[in-house]
């Protein structure tokens, strides 16, 4: 490629770009770790879409009416470094720059979103962002629906590359987004056909093009280092009422000895061919060296959407200020205060009434009560509404022609579900939450990931949470599932006994600002333990004593979810042999981590034997609370699964894998030795 051709083509659009180049280039190489080409493929269409079409402004970045820009092709965090940086953004400094990948630098060698103002998404494993992008479309249009185009108008932006189009949730995602019509969305694909191992089709031959027009998009084909036909494509696709693919043909590590080549991908740091990519920028500026004229052009950029910032600020005054506080109080993931009221008094209804239910029936039954009065929560399932309980009764359903629906129905996408999902969240105003079956928890678990690493408070609703959903056998009852979420930090795993106890783990989930929730719900019915009214939420505690020994206490009965009535049940045969038992509830265990020793040792002292009960194998912090917390307090045993289920009636399978009140007694003689 010609690169004097391109440079004389439109010479200030050319230097602009080679600030990216030249900052990319001397970041890796310092680092000496990184991903130089994608970066340097793709700064002519991210200067031409920062310059004139990106509203943003580098000096308020969280400005809610901003555009977003994602990059999904996350391992070429240096473009958006160098973005931010030359746009005048206070937190990625020339010294951030400098250090790169480093220890303790918001520089990370993906982008984070809580470490830098201004990156919208972490993303680096690939799939997510474009993923994430589709959440982050909806929820635009979520949200003008209810508060109008004045307050609510912008687009989504991504940058992805092959890898992300490859990955199985880009199909989930892509054909979700074509069936609503995400028209706010636009795409660029970094059509460089060059992968890691080598050229895209010793892997892949997909015609991306036809694919993304098969889902229900616009696609444009343009050459990706030609500023005016980026310019006028993404004119075009702001104009279009689909989401919009712009595919823009590439050359990655454009001017380097590497372009076009697999080992363009990563880490260039050779100094004689970095130095001779300089010269072909027409750019022999020192290390981390951008002219003063061009740093001024690119510092201007990011101060032209000052004015648009404040006149959505001017605009914004004149709403309502119940508007106002709404929209507020939601962008701040604060909760009404109207719902501590509903759920007390609802757990109030429950514990007279002391319905037999499954679960996820109480559930349903909160969010009836609870989505009327946040307007924010937004709810869905994948393909499972009826099953996963996730609709209420005054949701409208999202479509084209109804955007003010606040239920999704995501398909069998549960993947695609979370990853959307993680994107409503981080676009702001909204508490997404979403069903599937807990087992398929392995589908959504890297979004489910995410969430947890990128500090928000998405709920995922998983149902079926045991051997008790029965006939559908081992393919859909989770045994390990409980103990991987578990075993993931910021994650809040709640398994409630009965609708109390659902009520308390909902009210946690929806004031919750930096942790996601998982809330594991039975299709079983299960009889109410919680009987006496308590204001107090005690889910919130993690765990708490449900019913105390009636004599000296021998043993402790640890039970999560269905299996606490089981455990209630087990106390009673236990007390009529003279065997004082304490049944401890925990419906929380990451909770009841958090509480102070002196609770947790109030709840589970020494000097009785330790039997827990959940249906489920034996990990994800059982031993901790079993065990004791120096490992060695208690006699302990343990009854739940070791293996998988099996299909058949749920009590057939509670009594064919030994999980009984009966079993419970036993081991408890046992350990005391009776």
């Amino acid at each position: 490629m010609d690169l004097t051709a391109l440079r004389n083509a439109n010479p200030e659009h050319w230097d602009k770009a080679a600030a990216i180049r030249t900052l990319t280039l001397d970041a890796v190489a310092a680092a000496n770790s990184g991903h130089s080409g994608m970066p340097m493929g793709m700064a002519d269409v991210a200067t031409v879409l920062f310059e004139k079409h990106l509203k943003f402004d580098a000096s308020a970045p969280n400005w809610p009416d901003r555009d977003r820009f994602i990059l999904s092709a996350g391992h070429g965090s240096m473009l958006i470094y160098s973005l931010l940086y030359l746009t005048g953004n206070a937190d990625v400094t020339l010294e951030q720059i400098k250090n790169f990948r480093q220890l303790g630098a918001k520089t990370a060698g993906h982008p984070e979103n809580f470490l830098v103002n201004g990156i919208e998404t972490t993303t680096g494993p690939l799939g997510q962002g474009i993923s994430n992008a589709v959440g982050f479309a909806m929820a635009e249009e979520i949200q003008r629906a209810h508060y109008g185009k004045k307050i609510v108008d912008h687009y989504t932006y991504v940058i992805a590359g092959d890898g992300c189009l490859m990955e199985g949730v880009s199909q989930e995602a892509i054909t979700l987004a074509g069936r609503h019509e995400l028209g706010k969305l636009i795409v660029f694909w970094d059509n460089n056909n060059i992968t890691i191992d080598g050229t895209v089709d010793i892997a892949d031959r997909t015609d991306q093009v036809k694919r993304f027009a098969a889902s229900g998009w616009q696609v444009i084909e343009i050459d990706g280092h030609d500023p005016q036909a980026i310019d006028e494509a993404i004119t075009k696709a702001k104009s279009s009422n689909k989401p919009t693919m712009i595919a823009c043909e590439s050359h990655i590590a454009l001017g380097h000895a590497a372009q076009d080549t697999s080992k363009g991908h990563g880490a260039l740091t050779d100094q004689e061919q970095l130095k001779a990519a300089k010269e072909a920028y027409a750019a022999p500026h020192g290390a981390f060296e951008v002219p003063a004229n061009v740093k001024s052009v690119w510092e201007a950029i990011g101060s032209r959407g000052a004015a648009e910032r404040s006149a959505w600020e001017e605009r914004f005054a004149q709403i309502s200020e119940r508007k106002q506080a709404e929209f507020n109080r939601s962008y701040a993931f604060e909760a009404p205060k109207k719902l501590a009221g509903a759920i007390r008094s609802f757990k109030k209804q429950m514990s007279e009434d002391q319905p037999k239910l499954a679960t996820r029936a109480s559930s349903e039954k909160v969010l009836n009560a609870v989505n009327p009065i946040m307007p924010e929560t937004i709810g869905g399932s994948a393909d499972l509404t009826g099953s996963n309980n996730t609709k209420s009764a005054d949701m409208g359903v999202f479509l084209p022609e109804n955007r003010k629906g606040r239920y999704i129905h995501y398909g069998i996408r549960e993947h695609g579900m979370a990853a959307a999902m993680n994107g409503m969240a981080l676009h702001g105003g909204i508490r997404p939450y979403g069903g599937t079956f807990m087992a398929f928890t392995d589908y959504a678990r890297p979004s489910m990931r995410l969430a947890a690493l990128m500090k928000i408070p998405t709920v995922f609703v998983m149902t079926h949470d045991s051997i008790g959903l029965g006939e559908d056998g081992p393919t859909h009852q989770p045994v390990e599932h409980l103990a991987i979420s578990r075993a993931t930090p910021n994650t809040y795993v709640f398994r409630p006994a009965d609708a109390v106890e659902t009520a308390e783990s909902w009210e946690l989930a929806l004031t919750f600002k930096d942790s996601p929730s998982v809330l594991s719900l039975t299709r079983q019915g299960v009889p109410t333990v919680r009987k006496d009214h308590k204001t107090k939420n005690l889910t919130a505690q993690g765990g708490y004593v449900l019913a105390e020994a009636e004599g000296k206490r021998q043993a402790i009965l640890i039970a999560t979810g269905s299996e606490v009535s089981l455990a209630m049940e087990a106390k009673a045969m236990l007390e009529a042999e003279g065997i004082g038992t304490r049944v401890v509830s925990m419906p929380c265990m990451e909770l009841f981590a958090e509480q102070d020793e002196a609770y947790r040792k109030r709840v589970l002292p020494g000097g009785a034997v330790r039997v827990g009960i959940e249906a489920a194998v034996r990990a994800g912090g059982w031993d901790r609370w079993l065990l004791g917390e120096r490992g060695r307090d208690a006699k302990a045993g343990f009854i739940g699964m070791s293996g998988f289920g099996a299909s058949a009636p749920a009590d057939e399978l509670y009594k064919h894998f030994g999980i009984t009140a009966e079993a419970t007694v036993a081991k408890v003689k046992e350990l005391l030795e009776l």
